[in-house]
């Protein structure tokens, strides 16, 4: 009388089968991902244009803020020109959806504050994403796949 149950050849052609619909399902996983990572990037650079342009017009004597701090806040019962309440805590911390985002404050000139730059970095590259963030005054999102020091007309504009 045979036993029953699966052989050991069995077993390792189902698994080969498994690993060969997994190596060729994952990769794009991990691209769409990416690509949803970026988009979120690129939104929350407009989300940050617009805090800012609320933020000038709430503070004009300030100008545009300082820092991401100063465009959130933690007590939001009488927002003021330190903790404006126009984004979240945790980007007022500086990072959402794998990107880093900054406010270098040699961006900022003038008094008041005429004038600033967003930049998003992946906070791994070719994880959380392949492309770099960026926006000035001009409140248009611009992309570059090399690092970004300075965001000005040099950078292409987002499509």
């Amino acid at each position: 009388m045979r036993a029953r149950g699966f052989t050991l050849i069995e077993l390792l052609v189902t698994v080969a089968i498994i690993l060969i619909i997994a190596a060729l399902g994952i990769p794009s996983l991990l691209r769409s991902r990416i690509v949803a990572d970026e988009a979120g990037a690129a939104a929350t650079i407009r989300l940050l244009n617009s805090a800012q342009i609320s933020y000038n017009s709430a503070y004009p004597s300030v100008g545009y803020a300082t820092t991401l701090g100063a465009l959130g806040g933690t007590n939001c019962n009488a927002p003021t020109s330190n903790q404006a309440c126009l984004i979240d805590s945790v980007l007022a911390g500086g990072s959402r959806s794998g990107y880093s985002f900054s406010l270098p404050t040699a961006s900022l000139t003038g008094t008041p504050n005429a004038t600033y730059q967003f930049i998003a970095t992946p906070i791994l590259v070719n994880y959380y994403g392949m492309r770099y963030f960026c926006s000035y005054a001009d409140a248009t999102v611009r992309v570059s796949q090399n690092a970004i020091t300075t965001c000005d007309s040099t950078v292409a504009p987002l499509d």
